[in-house]
């Protein structure tokens, strides 16, 4: 748990470290109920997610009779645990070649993601290719370039300008002419709110799926842990450009809003799939709940 405890230092020392301070050993009061809402939604849970939280915890405080403070913190664990899912297997086995689309907006930290991602699976034996799809900047062809070369995986690409559809077109037939298993795939950091934009994505998600029937095996959603609520309106954006699968949080590190977890994955029903705790490409680490919320409470090092 050492790497979730580090991670989420910020959030647990702030808005999380008032939750610890609730609970002391006073009379369960009205004010109490208020206290923790306010707090919970300073943590950018939500107020739909408050709302579910404290609903839990009065109906966990009437069937046991509490009635002192220091015995909710423990029901709260429960409450948060209970809104969230284990991450699953990613959709990688059992075919010739997988596809996974990656989205998300700009400044996201959406290419250092598929580079920690393809790290993590080109450790485990998977023979990974990346797509630069991402055409509109020529920084972001490059970057991903460099990352590929730093972590020793292939990147297909083509000019800044180039058709994106193309792109993953040919990067696709590259992958099977070398046998490549996995396939991961940029796109550009389209501004959610861009109706065109989000049509486009829509469209190179049309050219993956006719290449290859069934792909993209799996959708990524990478979102800013530090843009807090802001995250929920992006990802409900793209929920409805192309079907997200998994979503990857980033930048928990350097956040006190690692609450936003919680209402972006109440609100959507997808798993997180991994969390970024660091700038290391080691630091992108499959999502925990346990330890997750574990290290929201706990001052241990």
């Amino acid at each position: 748990m050492g790497i979730f405890r580090r991670g989420l230092a910020k959030t647990r020392q702030s808005l999380f470290g008032r939750i610890s301070q609730l609970f002391g050993n006073s009379d369960i009061t009205p004010d109490t109920w208020d206290d923790i809402e306010a707090t919970l939604i300073q943590s950018d849970l939500g107020t739909e997610t408050t709302a579910t939280v404290i609903e839990y915890l009065q109906e966990v405080v009437r069937e046991e009779g509490l009635t002192r403070t220091g015995d909710l913190q423990k029901a709260l664990k429960q409450a948060l645990r209970g809104l969230l899912d284990k991450p699953r297997e990613l959709n990688l086995s059992g075919r010739e070649l997988s596809i996974i689309l990656i989205v998300g907006v700009n400044g996201s930290g959406k290419t250092t993601s598929i580079a920690k991602i393809a790290s993590r699976l080109h450790r485990a034996g998977r023979k990974v290719i990346l797509a630069a799809g991402d055409t509109f900047r020529a920084a972001a062809i490059d970057q991903l370039q460099t990352w590929g070369d730093r972590v020793g995986v292939p990147v297909i690409a083509s000019k800044p300008g180039a058709d994106p559809g193309a792109v993953v077109y040919d990067a696709i037939n590259a992958a099977r002419a070398r046998k490549h298993d996995v396939l991961i795939i940029d796109t550009a950091g389209r501004l959610h709110t861009n109706y065109n934009l989000m049509q486009e994505l829509a469209k190179v998600r049309g050219v993956i799926s006719k290449a290859v029937p069934g792909a993209p095996h799996e959708v990524l959603l990478v979102l800013d842990g530090t843009t807090g609520q802001n995250a929920l309106k992006q990802a409900q954006k793209f929920a409805e450009a192309t079907e997200v699968t998994g979503l990857v949080i980033t930048k928990l590190d350097g956040t006190a809003k690692g609450g936003m977890i919680f209402s972006v994955h109440n609100d959507l029903h997808v798993p997180v799939q991994f969390i970024g705790l660091g700038e290391g490409v080691n630091d992108l680490v499959y999502f925990d709940p346990e330890n997750f919320v574990e290290s929201l409470f706990s001052d241990e090092t």
